[in-house]
């Protein structure tokens, strides 16, 4: 369990939405629950744990009907991996929900629902609900109005006047890391340099362990046989992203990840983009570049939420969880997650 700055922590804030102490109560208590499905990690630490100011771990679920083998941190299990991983961006409350309704589903269906018992017999579905926990501290610390947090807070580069410190996780991976990005009181910040970052490095961590390189060169295609599925969770703009987002040049499996993105489309309604997605600037240093680009597996950005409206926005309210969010990406997430045994091939 996390090392926190403040004794009791609230587990809820803005209406139900989980504080990182709620969200790692939740985790503990699952994997207590359900060691037969099971497996809870901490991959790494938070800015704030490395520096000895409370902070949390980063941590990790592995969900699956667990046999010898399964969920180890190794590339070589037989079960095709499909990861979800949220709130890299602290202030986008809605993305975390998603992840904590996705764990509940998996394991409350299994030997109920034959699809989901299917999943579970078949794949490694993995979840990373909180990639920015300390954020994510900051977010709530005003439950009435949540701050807009975006970044961690990795304040070694100086205070800021106006705004927030801290370095933009999706900007500072290890693959096309851009200096240029911003100064350290912008938005998107990359960090001194590329995977500067401790929640940086237990992801990149994470997903090299568990996910075998198949991509050769960075400008050759994925193996055919590449598996595996991953998705990020951000808001908002109701769109699909999809490699690569560093520049308007087409990946190698443009294509092929773009086909793939339309069937997660025809149950969200989102449109895909690669390049700038639509939304007027590239994303050097992201994460679904760096996993895409050093291991061929397909990763797609989920901009989850309407640009207007009473859904709009970094702080829905939480209604809008059950009522708009959750039910356009429950079935999207189930495909994907089948989709993760062969991606590059299409079910129907």
């Amino acid at each position: 369990m996390s090392s926190v700055a403040y004794s009791s922590p609230a587990l809820t804030y803005y209406g139900g939405y989980h504080t990182t102490a709620g969200h790692e109560q939740h985790n503990a208590a699952v994997a207590a629950a359900h060691p037969d499905l099971v497996k809870l990690y901490d991959i790494g630490d938070s800015w704030k744990k490395t520096q000895g100011q409370g902070g949390h771990d980063i941590q990790a679920l592995c969900i699956t009907k667990l046999t010898p083998g399964d969920c180890a941190l190794n590339s070589t299990g037989k079960k095709p991996k499909f990861v979800l991983h949220a709130q890299i961006h602290a202030r986008e409350i809605v993305t975390g929900e998603i992840a904590y309704r996705w764990i509940d589903l998996l394991v409350s269906s299994y030997g109920a629902d034959p699809e989901i018992t299917a999943l579970l017999d078949s794949r490694e579905l993995w979840v990373v609900p909180i990639a920015n926990p300390d954020g994510v501290d900051v977010v709530a610390s005003n439950p009435a109005r949540p701050l807009l947090q975006r970044k961690n807070v990795d304040d070694s580069a100086g205070e800021c006047l106006s705004g927030y410190a801290g370095v933009d996780l999706n900007r500072n991976s290890s693959f096309h890391w851009d200096p240029d990005e911003g100064g350290p009181c912008t938005e998107m910040y990359p960090g001194a340099k590329a995977g500067s970052e401790p929640e940086t490095v237990a992801i990149q961590g994470l997903l090299a362990t568990i996910f075998p390189d198949t991509k050769g060169a960075v400008d050759e295609p994925a193996a055919p046989f590449t598996s595996g599925v991953f998705l990020t969770l951000h808001s908002y703009g109701n769109d699909i992203l999809a490699p690569w987002g560093y520049t308007r040049t087409a990946a190698p499996d443009r294509a092929a990840l773009v086909a793939l993105g339309n069937k997660m489309s025809a149950f969200t309604g989102y449109p895909v983009f690669t390049g700038d997605g639509g939304i007027g600037y590239l994303t050097p240093g992201s994460t679904t570049d760096w996993l895409y680009g050093t291991r061929g597996v397909p990763s797609y950005t989920f901009e989850i939420g309407p640009r207007t409206g009473g859904c709009a926005g970094f702080l829905p309210p939480y209604p809008c969880v059950s009522s708009t969010f959750w039910p356009l990406l429950k079935p999207a997430l189930v495909y994907a997650a089948r989709a993760a045994a062969a991606p590059y091939r299409q079910l129907p």
